[in-house]
């Protein structure tokens, strides 16, 4: 079976994090979305981690899923319809974190975000006294900010519970992360020393995708991972990790992250037939060029460069001659070992890539709030897009299941041609993305004089591997 998941999002106690975020609205949203398992984040946050105490129950899978009661009492608070409330056996809870770590190491000031996994409460309650003993103020924010390096964290996890998930965030942003042009590491082996072996996977971030991934031999043997890093409810799923195994559970997540996952070749070649093994089938990702980090450049002076202007004329503004923050595209430029590039294949109208290393395969989405407000003619946060949205999402399954499933003719049934026709130009990969800069997002442009109506590519071949609902 397969199922979505989403292991990095935020808890309302977290800096910049709606007051929304809590478990019964991302438990209900994750059904809008079509995800099946969500990180809880932030568990080093008391107030947070006695939430996920009173508010979840273990479910014997190394997972958690909301108590009867709070579904119940939700239920009675809510304004919604019946029809939208999420029933608890439906979205599991993976116990999760993010911390941020600033510490000197070879002479040279370090910066590093890392979530941590674990399949049990009494293991979060030992992490969490682990970091107090080294004074960690658990109380300032739902991500805090340590001075333990990164190996001595993954010790800490392992010695808490040896199938603790430690994954690198983000790994591209040019701060706080494993590759980032201003964290100090060009590796995880500098990152993590000793520990390195124990690092089975990264986040690719919003401004980079799996096709970027490939090219760097430090991550041949790793998994590459998506996910959301959502500060708000709309946002989950942004970016996402198909996972297929034969049940859903942590072990199953755990094996797949840790088992360098293969997928079908460009050719269409099939997956070795392992028996009982979990994979990676694929990942959901945001366009890189609308993540906030891509390009190089100056969000203050609006200047930005692709990695080829930096080569060219170097990398300090010509508005302000301060050096330029340093992207996302131009780090993968410095420490790439080869030029492997996506070969794209067309299934049902949707673009997939595929890796010629046999890696899993990606397809690159853009959120339906965005596609709902651009083809309205107003801003994504305007209340006629959340109600465009749940009228999509509830009639035809889910926020993926409009995005890569349904038929045009459903789409517009429920929404208008226009959101239809969008759909279906971005199932095609027929937009326009200004690359985002030094904190400022890309801006897609699903309508604009340099697209074209898309024409569907001959698809001979059909792959249950890509089907999501298969």
């Amino acid at each position: 079976m397969k199922f979505v998941a989403d292991l990095h999002l935020h808890s309302k106690y977290s800096r910049a994090v709606s007051q929304a975020m809590t478990l019964p609205n991302m438990a209900k949203w994750a059904k809008y979305k079509g995800i099946s398992v969500l990180a809880t984040g932030d568990f080093t946050h008391p107030f947070w981690f006695e939430q996920l105490k009173n508010e979840l129950e273990d479910a014997g899978n190394g997972l958690f899923r909301l108590k009867n009661s709070v579904t119940a009492s939700e239920a009675k608070q809510s304004q919604e319809i019946a029809s939208s409330m999420t029933p608890r056996n439906d979205i599991y809870f993976m116990l999760s974190c993010e911390v941020s770590s600033i510490y000197s190491q070879g002479g040279k000031g370090r910066r590093i975000h890392i979530l941590f996994f674990f399949p049990s409460l009494s293991a979060v309650d030992k992490f969490n006294k682990e970091l107090l003993k080294r004074r960690a103020n658990l109380r300032a924010d739902g991500r805090p900010i340590v001075g333990i390096p990164s190996s001595e964290l993954a010790r800490m996890a392992l010695s808490c519970d040896d199938k603790a998930l430690i994954i690198p965030a983000h790994a591209w942003t040019p701060w706080f992360s494993v590759f980032g042009s201003f964290s100090g590491f060009d590796s995880i082996e500098e990152c993590f020393g000793d520990m390195a072996e124990n690092i089975y996977g990264v986040e690719t971030g919003l401004s980079s995708d799996p096709a970027m991934n490939w090219q760097v031999g430090d991550l041949d043997k790793r998994t590459i991972l998506s996910f959301s890093d959502a500060h708000s409810l709309p946002k989950m799923g942004r970016e996402a990790t198909v996972f297929e195994g034969n049940e859903v559970s942590y072990d199953c997540i755990y094996n797949a992250i840790k088992n360098v996952s293969k997928g079908p070749t460009a050719e269409g070649e099939s997956r070795s037939k392992e028996r009982n093994v979990s994979k990676v089938a694929f990942t959901i990702e945001f366009y890189p060029e609308e993540g906030k980090y891509h390009f190089t450049g100056h969000r203050d002076c609006n200047f930005s460069q692709s990695p080829d202007d930096s080569r060219k004329d170097g990398n300090i503004c010509p508005v302000c001659h301060r050096p330029l923050t340093v992207g996302v595209m131009h780090r993968v430029e410095d420490l790439k070992t080869s030029d492997q590039k996506p070969v794209t294949r067309d299934q049902d109208g949707v673009k997939w890539h595929y890796s010629i290393s046999n890696r899993p395969p990606y397809v690159s989405l853009v959120p339906l709030y965005e596609i709902i407000a651009e083809a309205s003619g107003v801003a994504p946060g305007a209340k006629k897009v959340e109600e465009i949205y749940i009228s999509l999402v509830t009639s035809l399954g889910s926020e993926f299941s409009v995005l890569m499933r349904a038929e045009p003719s459903q789409i517009a049934r429920f929404s208008s041609q226009k959101v239809a026709d969008g759909v279906v130009r971005v199932r095609s990969g027929n937009i326009v993305v200004e690359p985002g800069y030094d904190g400022k997002f890309g801006v897609v442009k699903i309508w604009s004089e340099t697209t074209a109506d898309p024409v569907k590519e001959d698809a001979d071949q059909s792959d249950a591997q890509l089907n999501l609902f298969a």
